[in-house]
């Protein structure tokens, strides 16, 4: 067990995958001799040389269908498209080819690439260089989503990635890239599709993903000193998406929030709500609440950027409006 940074898991991710299977390779934009335009693939090229980490030139279309190419005879590619926002360029090639791949050849044809990028504000990017996309890549069938918030869900879930049948969008907040967490040594492997009780709690659910999970966990321990007991649930992968373990715990709590760092309109908490109202309405005990970013494009200035991505204190300001001044206490079924 050592601790490790965000960055630094991700090289290992990589480099694991590669390891264990020969058809594995990454391509991107400077992955190879710069190691990265956030330095998280520095080393590769030296152990796996030139044929396995390739550069390209600055064109995400040719990556990504050198990529879907490279998925269709047989190898497993990892392609790297730096800023999540550039995904919008290949959108054609993602959406209306790989997604439907599988489906429209019945199954002769499989697409087993990884497509990995930094996503995510709260490093003064600006508008273009800024945004959380997990609402975008949920929307279209056949792609599967996932968005690690620690080092070691991000080595096993990569894992989990590369050896799935199906694209994946492998999403790394690059707010996270500092951050440290325990990494057992050797060969770590999850599922997709099982999301994780960090907390327990039985007064409310806060359901987070990405960089909402540290300041989830944050203001579960404010709350604590107010008297409210809360549960958070780190979600891992959006698709699939585990609802029967986010189901327990509003049955238990009978109380939702989650917090998106996504614009409101369409996140990825208003089908986790909707699922939840569906299914288990007469366990809630008040309104779902979403704690989300305005639906407006993220400021360039610092001031701006901190006050519409959701923060410790207004996900603690919500909860704590909701529940009252006094801590609930959870009533017999």
């Amino acid at each position: 067990m050592a601790e490790m940074t965000y960055r630094s898991a991700v090289g290992r991710a990589i480099a694991q995958e590669m390891r264990n299977d020969d058809r594995v390779f990454l391509i991107g934009e400077d992955v190879a001799k710069a190691g990265g335009v956030f330095k998280t693939t520095g080393g590769l090229l030296d152990e796996f040389g030139p044929e396995r980490v390739m550069d390209t030139p600055i064109s995400e279309q040719a990556i990504i269908g050198a990529a879907m190419g490279a998925a269709s005879s047989g190898l497993r590619p990892i392609a790297e498209i730096m800023f999540a926002d550039f995904v919008l360029v290949t959108q054609d090639i993602v959406a209306n080819q790989i997604a439907k791949a599988r489906y429209m050849t019945d199954g002769q044809m499989n697409l087993p690439l990884v497509i990995r990028f930094g996503s995510g504000g709260g490093l003064r990017f600006g508008a273009q260089h800024s945004q959380s996309v997990e609402n975008w890549m949920m929307m279209i069938p056949g792609l599967k989503v996932v968005a690690p918030s620690t080092p070691r869900d991000l080595i096993g879930l990569f894992a989990a990635a590369v050896r799935d049948p199906d694209p994946v969008m492998f999403i790394e907040h690059k707010g996270l890239l500092a951050s440290k967490g325990e990494v057992p040594d050797g060969e770590i492997v999850d599922e997709l599709g099982v999301a994780k009780v960090l907390r327990e709690g039985r007064d409310a659910t806060i359901v987070a993903v990405g960089m909402m999970v540290g300041r989830a966990l944050a203001a579960a321990d404010d709350l604590a000193q107010q008297g409210f007991d809360v549960e958070v649930i780190d979600v891992r992968s959006l698709v699939p998406l585990d609802m029967t373990t986010i189901l327990d715990s509003v049955r238990k709590t009978g109380c939702l929030f989650t917090v998106e760092e996504n614009p409101r309109l369409c996140g990825w908490g208003a089908e986790v709500v909707s699922i939840v109202t569906e299914e288990i309405f007469d366990h809630l005990d008040g309104p779902t609440v979403r704690i989300t970013t305005p639906h407006l494009p993220l400021p360039h200035a610092g001031v701006l950027e901190d006050a519409v991505i959701p923060s410790v204190e207004r996900i603690v300001d919500s909860v704590s409006s909701l529940l009252g001044a006094e801590p609930r206490r959870l009533t017999p079924a």
